[in-house]
């Protein structure tokens, strides 16, 4: 029995990556660090493509520095350029915005007349010959209800 503990010391310092709760909570502080960068690095690139003032070869910089000193870099973009970076961002929305209320009037509109319409559509009939005064009333209730 001697000779099998000599062998094999029992130690306990260290129980793999899930043996300790402070592993756990530093990985999953530093995944989060790293995902978060990735929003950021992410967000910097889509507003330096959405910046339509800003030249070409600027661009290239900022890209060429966000490679080679990628925290730095954001940090001091974040600086110079976050009041643009937002109101790039909110008139981005705000045009997305406009073009999906024309698209959704422009679709429910087709579909769906106004009542005042109806009845001047009914009229046009009515003074044309095509319609008589009785379908002209059923019409114009059709419309009013």
């Amino acid at each position: 029995m001697r000779l099998l503990e000599t062998i094999t010391p029992i130690s306990y310092e260290y129980q793999g990556f899930w043996g300790s709760f402070w592993d756990i909570i530093w990985w999953f502080l530093t995944i989060f660090i790293f995902i978060s960068y990735l929003f950021v690095l992410f967000a910097i690139i889509g507003d330096l493509f959405r910046d339509h003032k800003l030249n070409g070869w600027w661009k290239a910089v900022w890209i060429v520095f966000l490679l080679f000193f990628p925290i730095i870099t954001a940090l001091v973009y974040l600086i110079a350029r976050g009041r643009g970076m937002g109101e790039r961002s909110q008139a981005q929305a705000k045009q997305l915005q406009e073009a999906q209320s024309e698209y959704i009037k422009s679709v429910a509109g087709a579909g769906a007349a106004s009542p005042a319409d109806e009845i001047a559509k009914a009229r046009a009939l009515l003074d044309a010959g095509t319609i008589d005064q009785a379908e002209y009333d059923a019409l114009k209730a059709k419309a009013l209800a």
